[in-house]
């Protein structure tokens, strides 16, 4: 009798080994990203999500890259090059080491299919669970043309017949091969070995192993999946439309999470992007990697976002950008055009327009006005500007770390800020305005004369 699946060891064995010769690229397909997260990583996350036991990596092309990038921290990873490419039963093998282990499920997915989730992975090692000795992973296709169909009869998958052997009525056939698939463990190496080349490119084809079971009296069966969770990726244009299909799937479940989103199709989400809900998203929005909204912000339009912590109720943009570092605490503010990098900005404190935070400390409740920098690099390294709590920097004024704003402090506007300011004082640091009477007619007395010299030299 056959284990529960939720209790049987399962080995994954990832194919991506290939070339990558249609993405004209200098690295590896699988290391492209989607959503910010190499399309190898959305694999490994949905396997993780279908209880696997250990991981087979078949690689070739950057192998190094491609194991780092596929690294997680719930599965253990093994490694294995496959030197030659002679089909995908070949390139199974190449994982013999792995298979050898013993193993109840074997499933076999590949590293370019990053839109893949957990469930029908999951239906596939339940199919094994039942009794099958292979269950391949099937899609009814809007356009079947080109694809291999599934000939399914009373349950069972008979055969995977490919469109140029296909008869007429096979061709009207819509449940087409997906490419992944599930094997009885303590049968995986006999069946994959029995599976010949003899096929006009000399190749052995994992598809094959549905007439060696049926040959040696075993069973297989189907299971479907969404057509888009199956959509490999092979060009630049085909990884445009995976991205395109990754952004609807992540708005529509943070909208459906509670999130506002006035233009969804216009904002741009990664891999870890954490929104809380009666949070609303302005138009042209982008989230880098590393983001987390609180609930109740407010992220006006065209901002552009990573690495940041937004607090509850914070408002930022229109036309904000926010670097590595930048946390905004409950009811801040950073307005339009302001940049905000590796700063705290407190509970309460705004940074209107115009402006750059950088490697700084603003205290709650403390206002800093346009135009205003933080001149954090000296060339060589970075330092630290403080601002206390209800400090007012008025606007245009540089402050020239290291520097310590105190609290309740007052810096005049245009001041150029070297110094500590202590706590409830006011600063200034520019030169004293002198007025020159007529002096302006007597520039623009000299300025007619050289044009007029000018002028006339010139004829």
């Amino acid at each position: 009798m056959h284990k529960d699946e939720t209790k049987r060891s399962c080995l994954a064995i990832i194919l991506a080994a290939g070339e990558s010769t249609r993405m004209k690229s200098s690295q590896s397909k699988v290391l492209h990203p989607i959503g910010n997260r190499a399309m190898i990583a959305h694999v490994v996350e949905a396997l993780s999500g279908a209880g696997i036991t250990e991981v087979a990596l078949v690689l070739g092309r950057d192998a190094e890259k491609v194991e780092a990038a596929a690294r997680h921290s719930a599965v253990h990873s093994e490694t294995f090059i496959q030197k030659e490419r002679l089909g995908t039963a070949h390139a199974v093998l190449a994982a013999r080491g792995a298979i050898e282990k013993g193993y109840d499920d074997v499933l076999v997915v590949f590293g370019d299919t990053p839109l893949l989730t957990a469930a029908p992975l999951q239906a596939a090692r339940a199919g094994l669970a039942a009794g099958s000795d292979v269950v391949v992973v099937g899609f009814m296709a809007a356009d079947p043309f080109g694809y291999g169909r599934l000939i399914v009869e009373d349950g069972e998958l008979l055969a995977i017949r490919e469109e140029k052997d296909a008869t007429p009525k096979e061709r009207e056939i819509a449940y087409c091969n997906g490419g992944l698939m599930a094997i009885d463990g303590r049968k995986a190496l006999e069946l994959i070995e029995k599976i010949g080349n003899a096929n006009a490119k000399g190749e052995y084809y994992l598809t094959d192993i549905v007439e060696v079971v049926r040959a040696a009296g075993g069973h297989a069966t189907a299971v479907e999946a969404p057509e888009e969770e199956l959509t490999g990726c092979n060009t630049r244009a085909e990884l445009a439309f995976i991205e395109r299909l990754w952004q609807q799937r992540r708005r529509t479940a943070l909208m459906l999470s509670g999130v506002s989103m006035i233009a969804p199709e216009t904002v741009f989400l990664s891999h870890d992007t954490q929104i809380a809900q009666d949070v609303t998203i302005e138009p042209n929005v982008v989230f880098g990697p590393g983001v987390t909204v609180e609930s109740g912000a407010v992220i006006h339009a065209f901002s552009h976002l990573e690495g940041a912590h937004v607090g509850l109720g914070a408002t930022v943009g229109p036309f904000a950008r926010l670097r590595p570092g930048a946390n905004l605490g409950a009811g801040s503010k950073v307005g339009n055009f302001c940049e905000v990098k590796k700063a705290e900005i407190g509970e309460g404190a705004k940074v209107n327009h115009l402006t750059y935070i950088g490697d700084a400390f603003v205290g709650a409740g403390s206002n800093i006005g346009a135009g205003t920098i933080t001149c954090n690099y000296d060339g060589i390294n970075k330092h630290e500007t403080r601002i206390g709590a209800n400090a007012f920097i008025g606007s245009n004024s540089a402050l020239v770390a290291p520097v310590t704003i105190g609290n309740g402090a007052y810096v005049a506007s245009g001041s150029i800020i070297t110094m500590d300011v202590p706590d409830d004082a006011v600063a200034f640091g520019r030169a004293r305005q002198e007025n020159k009477p007529e002096r302006a007619k007597l520039i623009r007395e000299r300025n007619a004369a050289v044009k007029a010299a000018r002028k006339k030299a010139a004829e």
